[in-house]
């Protein structure tokens, strides 16, 4: 039973940073339709901005209490990896806009391959740790633990889906994005500007996606220019499975993900005397998301368009 516990817990802790990533997904899909292939190296690019900031700030200012070096990081890589993203949707995506769905995929794709292969040459191939900035004193639940960043990761997404539900269905903003999502021109007739919103959108996931970023770094303790990959492809999948352009269902598609993969590779391996274990847990993933996505295509929301971005 303790096995169990702990393999929830870091199941939703895995789940909640793939949530943060699949918000930007579905908000920008929720927009214009695209699926922005390169979000999970904005990801990386927050994660590495992260250690450098650290870096530097660990050298200039010894003796900064570690919470203020991290959060001052955390920012600095927000406002990076909001500039990045605004500038591949201005040079990348928006002369594609009316181009074939296949043009402004492939584009993505390969903007994806270009920014790994900067940040390579940028901060080079090797494997970096990245620096515990936290307390590590574990909170005991039950027979498991859990760590302050793990705790600060769950509320960290709690915060943003309140964030952006609130933003989507109040505010002003929120009204022209579900207006340039249900039809540009008309929208643009009744005085929203479809490219300041678009924009908009590509900077919101952007930070969420460095925050992310951010916050895998801390809980796993390195940092490295792929680590972007394979969770900007769950966190896609995690849009999918949730229903994608549905901001509930990117995040109950992420934690549904996380449990499904922690599980697997705790719980269920340890049943099976570790025949299945860590290295097949993305095994356990796609067979639930295809047994979905096979019984309801539209994903577990997927019907819910109301609170599309």
């Amino acid at each position: 039973m303790d096995t169990l516990i702990q393999q929830i817990i870091n199941g939703l802790v895995l789940g909640s940073m793939y949530a943060l990533v699949a918000l930007g997904y579905t908000m920008v899909y929720g927009i214009i339709g695209l699926i922005n292939f390169a979000h999970g190296e904005v990801l990386m690019v927050g994660a590495l901005t992260s250690w450098s900031i650290i870096g530097l700030m660990q050298d200039a200012m010894p003796g900064t209490p570690g919470w203020i070096i991290l959060l001052v990081s955390l920012v600095i890589a927000c406002v990076v990896a909001a500039v990045l993203n605004f500038t591949i949707e201005k040079l990348a995506y928006r002369p594609l806009r009316n181009s074939p769905k296949l043009a402004p995929l492939i584009t993505a794709i390969g903007m994806s391959l270009l920014l790994q292969t900067l940040a390579m040459i940028i901060w080079k191939p090797n494997y970096k740790p990245y620096p515990s900035l936290l307390p590590m004193v574990p909170y005991q639940i039950g027979g498991a633990v859990i760590s302050l960043t793990q705790v600060l990761i769950l509320a960290t997404t709690a915060i943003s889906l309140g964030l952006l539900m609130w933003l989507v269905n109040y505010t002003r903003m929120g009204r022209a994005m579900r207006a340039t999502a249900e039809n540009p021109r008309v929208a643009a007739l009744m005085g929203v500007k479809p490219d300041f919103v678009i924009s908009a959108t590509f900077v919101i996931g952007a930070v969420l996606a460095a925050i992310a970023g951010v916050m895998w770094a801390a809980n796993y303790g390195t940092v490295q220019h792929t680590m972007g990959f394979l969770p900007g492809l769950k966190a896609f999948t995690a849009a999918v499975f949730g229903g994608i352009g549905n901001l509930a269902g990117a995040v109950v598609g992420g934690i549904v993900l996380g449990l499904i993969e922690s599980l697997g590779a705790g719980y269920i391996g340890d049943l099976t005397g570790g025949v299945f274990g860590s290295n097949y847990s993305d095994i356990f993933a796609f067979i639930v998301l295809i047994i979905v996505l096979t019984l309801r295509p539209s994903g577990l929301l997927g019907e819910r368009v109301a609170d599309r971005a």
